[in-house]
């Protein structure tokens, strides 16, 4: 390509970015490498990164021992079809997933991202009922201000009246919704259980599963909820016969302080979501982990076998470096470092409580919000972050950072200083 090429320009009236405008698009910075927990812009500016690219990147970019794994997979094979094919990355990742997950899982499908690992799981809980003779129970229930992803069947899961796929109700599958659970640790009472029994109690019948985050409800509010609650839908869905999915993308491979935020509540799921930093970051992989009852039941439906088969399922490369992600996870003290972050965000982000323009502040393992009493100007107020040599980048009335594991204390401070000298100085 020409070098007198203005990418940047051709960027901005043709390519689409996520969540954006091609009327009045936002400003797309261009990156032009990455090392670490910093963002290298294109004039050399440096950014330390808040958000690890989505909350995937948990080992920093460029990590010498992810690239050697994608540089020892690509010298073989890049891909192959999954489809009466099977192959070594695939099958050592498996086994990794089955090692560290509840024994209750057996099987492992692999998809391309985070939704797509959702939708095969509400389609396994449908296929499974159909397969025990029940095709009746083919609803989901779940709990408001969830988020589950952009594909059809998980936007019918996210929440109906404040999510961003409220546009789409009138084609979208009708789902159950309950009241979303308490925040914070001691709440008067326990009348969210209490509601969301009622509801699962009422609709047993026809519903097939609970879908639920764990612990933190992600993109849908950054809302931060006990582990008693949990455990109480987890106990609720076995007494009412009804599966029960939960959806670790976001939480998942230590993000909360525990491997996955389940274990905090003792909750074994049907059905488990995986995605996000399984691959540490480097590229797009999810798997969605199934009992063994539930896969059984599933082929014992009409179809004989479960129908789905993403064109880059289990690609290898992406297993491979998901087998070192994990491996240089679990092979580090990572959990003191998670509980440094936790630690290191309780203190400093507690100053952003006093300013008028902030509703609350949480902090749930290496994750930190601050919510505003009123949404931000997007547009402005990330280009103040980035002026300061940072990348936050704030949803609705939502400031918040979840940051690599790597990130040092120095670093950190700059993201926790930034947000609340922004905040001060634009909104008070």
């Amino acid at each position: 390509m020409n070098n007198t090429w203005d990418w940047k320009t051709f960027d901005t009236e043709h390519l689409w970015h996520p969540y954006s405008s091609i009327l009045n698009p936002s400003p797309a910075y261009p990156v032009v490498g990455a090392e670490g927990v910093e963002l290298i812009l294109e004039g050399g500016a440096r950014l330390i990164d808040g958000m690890a690219s989505w909350w995937s990147v948990i080992h920093g970019y460029n990590h010498p021992v992810l690239n050697k794994a994608l540089h020892l997979q690509i010298d073989q094979f890049p891909h192959v079809m999954f489809g009466g094919l099977c192959h070594q990355p695939a099958a050592e990742l498996g086994k990794r997933l089955l090692d560290i997950t509840p024994e209750s899982l057996d099987h492992v499908f692999f998809a391309d991202s985070g939704s797509i690992s959702v939708e095969v799981a509400l389609k396994m809980a449908i296929q499974c009922w159909a397969g025990r003779g029940y095709p009746e129970k083919n609803k989901i229930l779940t709990v408001r201000g969830g988020y589950y992803g952009d594909t059809l069947a998980p936007m019918s899961v996210c929440d109906p009246v404040n999510g961003m796929h409220h546009l789409f109700n009138a084609i979208l599958p009708k789902q159950y919704f309950v009241e979303a659970p308490f925040q914070g640790e001691n709440p008067e009472s326990n009348q969210d259980l209490d509601l969301f029994s009622e509801a699962l109690t009422t609709h047993r019948a026809s519903t097939a599963a609970v879908i639920i985050e764990p612990l933190v409800q992600g993109a849908g509010g950054m809302r931060i909820y006990r582990a008693d609650y949990l455990r109480g839908v987890a106990e609720l869905c076995k007494e009412n016969d009804v599966l029960l999915i939960l959806d670790e993308i976001a939480t998942g491979f230590g993000r909360t302080g525990t491997l996955f935020a389940a274990e905090q509540a003792e909750a074994e799921p049907d059905i488990l979501c995986l995605g996000k930093a399984l691959t540490g970051g480097t590229m797009s992989l999810a798997a969605t982990l199934v009992s063994n009852a539930v896969a059984v039941d599933i082929c014992h439906s009409e179809a004989n076998a479960f129908m789905h088969g993403p064109t880059f399922m289990a690609n290898p490369l992406a297993c491979a470096v998901s087998s070192a992600s994990i491996d240089l996870l679990l092979e580090q003290d990572w959990q003191s470092k998670v509980l440094d972050i936790e630690q290191q965000l309780h203190t400093q982000l507690v100053a952003c409580g006093n300013l008028s323009s902030v509703k609350d502040v949480r902090v749930k393992g290496a994750i930190g919000v601050v919510e505003l009493h009123k949404p931000v100007e997007f547009k402005s107020i990330q280009d103040d972050f980035v002026h300061a040599g940072v990348w936050i980048r704030p949803f609705r009335n939502l400031v918040y950072i979840m940051p690599p594991y790597v990130i040092t204390p120095r670093q950190l401070s700059q993201l926790t200083e930034t947000i609340f000298s922004v905040l001060k100085d634009r909104l008070g």
